[in-house]
């Protein structure tokens, strides 16, 4: 599809007039899928045929579809439930046990709907989206299923007693739809009901309440979000006794409104500064500002009275207040207390609040390793102070506690590993940006007395925070092979809070990339690595990151990998849901922000006196998320210029770029293999 504006001309510093290359734009043109072809095959010729190849996807697919996996689960009701894949099961299975099954090593699993069988029946290649099951009943659900991995969704209303679609039950027709259940027979829809009924950025932008057994088109409109607003939502809170139901808009990607929607229709908005995170919890109002509030500072969390609040008193119960070091990481609700994760240096913390009459009390839950992350897996807000926790780190595999609060807890599961530590180590180091400010990042590899191949990999964006974590695959394909992995934690993430975020927003995008730059340079001066024998890698919002580091510092890597990336960014915003993100880094038809925006374009930077490091760019054509034309135009602009490039277009995956394991094994395999080929220094026979 074209986009709205496709044809309009730029001109950009000379480089582009009248971009040649907007016909890659068009998403399934004949033209364009016969030139992703062309360069399919050339990418494969380069690095499928390469004599590790084979040996590495296998590797990799073994780590995905290993059935000695944990199995994490959600509580609903007496049901665990899990999504898995396997090589048995490659589109997945949705499938229910028991506690006391859950316990056991090897648990009794009922089937509840099998992904693979009902794609094979319909002809048609479902991926699984989620499912919305009705609380606190768990009777049924609505099935989110994605043609091929897009973000566009079909629902399908559920019987999780027979196990079978409700023939007449509730249906939607694929789009981008929001909906959640009021009652057995009413839910909240935002869908695409035609012309008008979509924000700029493809979201709904009403809210209705939709009867079983009536049309879709006859839904009643309860709300109704401006166009230029990214989307609007409804919510019905189930909780027993506090039932309640919330219309919000989302004004752009970080500012909202919410909403109380009486009986009579009447909203009420919750007076809360635009950029919080808000919402109701029972008798709470909790509170999360972006920004100083009521003389609270932006990244605190707040509890406040709710009816109280509705009336005006303003009297905030202090749950978390951060420091120059220490961050919110998140929180989840038991039955009685809260529990909350924080960030110090980017390493997890983990704490109990427990309400009473005189406040507020804390307590530690558990004991967190250095370098480790922790992280909530379920809990049973309703019923009981029951937690499932995971609990891992770069080169520790995941432990799953099960426990509830005030009575202990044990080890329901342990992964086992997935590649060989031994010799590796995991350290963090801190590099100085050009402004002066300190930017931590992870070092994970083998103690070096020379340098070696490194993989430095950077997000940077959205309040996205790079925690410690596990990753089997990066371990099968890189440190085994005596590679340095790298987490960069550079400004525009959250690692620090809102502060780290805005440190990069907009026009001050740079310091992101500065700040990427300066761990680069960081690790040679560490004789950790070289810049011949240094990679980068990074994807959507990090593919803007490996733009920029293309286009700005090519003499610091040896070869770059931008996965899904976002490239032309006086464009985005007319492509596909680009507009959403006009909020993070501006506005390119604003006169105000369209210099920086131009500035900031990898791929209007893009030179023919520049000396490039190789570049692999991967893409989707189902990724209705980011376009892949930002891909396919910046890989044929550097063709034209005579840069070494790889374009590799998966034809499904949506924005994750992989539908199922057998993708996901090939795409890794085709990066690591690029790079290791890139990066890796040649052996040469000797002389004669």
């Amino acid at each position: 599809m074209w986009s709205r504006r496709a044809s309009r001309a730029c001109t950009i510093r000379g480089v582009i007039e009248n971009d040649p290359y907007l016909w890659l734009e068009d998403i399934e043109g004949e033209a364009a899928l016969a030139w992703v072809a062309e360069r399919n095959a050339e990418t494969a010729a380069a690095l499928a045929t390469d004599a590790g190849f084979a040996s590495l996807k296998k590797g990799l697919r073994e780590v995905l579809d290993a059935s000695d996996r944990i199995p994490y689960t959600v509580r609903r009701g007496e049901h665990l439930y899990n999504f898995w894949r396997d090589a048995g099961h490659v589109r997945g299975l949705w499938r229910r046990t028991t506690m006391e099954q859950y316990r056991k090593d090897d648990p009794e699993w009922e089937a509840v709907l099998d992904i693979d069988a009902l794609a094979a029946a319909e002809d048609e290649k479902w991926v699984w989206a989620g499912a919305r099951v009705r609380h606190p009943e768990y009777d049924r659900a609505l099935v989110s299923l994605s043609r091929d991995g897009g973000d566009a969704v079909v629902i399908r209303e559920f019987d999780l007693a027979t196990r079978t679609f409700v023939e007449d039950g509730f249906r939607v027709a694929e789009a981008k739809t929001r909906i959640g259940w009021i009652d057995a027979d009413t839910v909240f829809i935002g869908t695409d009901f035609g012309p008008g009924s979509l924000t700029d950025s493809g979201y709904p932008r009403t809210v209705r309440r939709w009867r079983r057994g009536t049309p879709v088109e006859d839904a009643v409109e309860v709300f109704e979000a401006r166009t230029q607003d990214v989307a609007a939502g409804g919510r019905h809170d189930s909780t027993p006794g506090f039932e309640r139901d919330f219309v919000h808009r989302a004004l752009d990607f970080h500012h909202s409104e919410t909403h109380l929607l009486a009986a009579d229709g009447t909203l009420v908005r919750i007076d809360v500064p635009d950029d919080a995170d808000a919402y109701a919890h029972r008798e709470y109002l909790i509170v999360s500002p972006k920004s100083a509030w009521l003389g609270h500072p932006a990244g605190s969390l707040l509890a406040f009275g709710f009816d109280a609040f509705l009336s005006g008193d303003r009297t905030a119960q202090v749950l978390f207040t951060p420091d120059e070091r220490t961050a919110l990481a998140g929180h989840s609700w038991t039955r009685h207390h809260l529990i909350l994760e924080t960030m110090r240096d980017v390493s997890t913390r983990i704490e109990v609040l427990t309400p009473g009459p005189g406040g507020w009390t804390r307590s530690p839950l558990a004991d967190v390793p250095a370098l480790s992350a922790v992280s909530v897996v379920d809990t049973d807000p309703d019923v009981s102070d029951e937690y499932f926790l995971d609990v891992s780190g770069f080169l520790q595999p995941s432990t799953l506690y099960h426990g509830e609060i005030g009575a202990g807890s044990e080890i329901l599961k342990q992964a086992p590993a997935r590649f060989d530590t031994a010799g590796l180590s995991a350290q963090q180091h801190f590099a100085t940006s050009q402004d002066g400010t300190r930017v931590p990042y992870f070092v994970i590899g083998p103690d070096r007395s020379a340098p070696g191949p490194a993989l430095l990999y950077g997000y940077g964006g959205f309040e996205v925070s790079l925690t410690p974590y596990y990753a089997a695959s990066t371990g099968r394909a890189w440190l085994e092979r005596g590679g340095t992995y790298v987490i960069a934690n550079i400004r525009g993430g959250g690692e620090y809070g809102p502060r780290w975020h805005r440190a990069a927003l907009g026009a001050q995008r740079p310091r992101a990339f500065e700040d990427f730059a300066a761990v680069a340079e960081d690790l040679v001066a560490r004789g950790i690595t070289t810049p011949a024998m240094l990679g980068a890698a990074g994807g959507s919002n990090g593919g803007l990151l490996m733009g920029a580091m293309l286009t700005r510092y090519p003499q610091l890597f040896g070869a770059i990998v931008a996965q899904v990336p976002l490239l032309d960014m006086l464009r985005f915003h007319e492509l596909l849901a680009g507009a959403s993100w006009i909020a993070e880094y501006g506005d390119p038809d604003d006169e105000g922000d369209r210099p920086h925006l131009r500035t900031l374009s990898p791929y209007h930077r893009l030179g023919a006196d520049q000396d490039y490091p190789p570049v692999l760019l991967t893409t989707s054509t189902r990724d209705d998320r980011v376009h892949p034309g930002h891909a396919r135009k910046a890989a044929a602009r550097l063709r034209e210029l005579g840069h070494r490039v790889l374009l590799h277009e998966n034809t499904g995956g949506g924005h994750a770029g992989a539908g199922d394991n057998e993708q996901a094994a090939h795409n890794n395999a085709l990066m690591h293999t690029f790079l290791w080929q890139h990066l890796t220094p040649r052996v040469r026979p000797a002389s004669g």
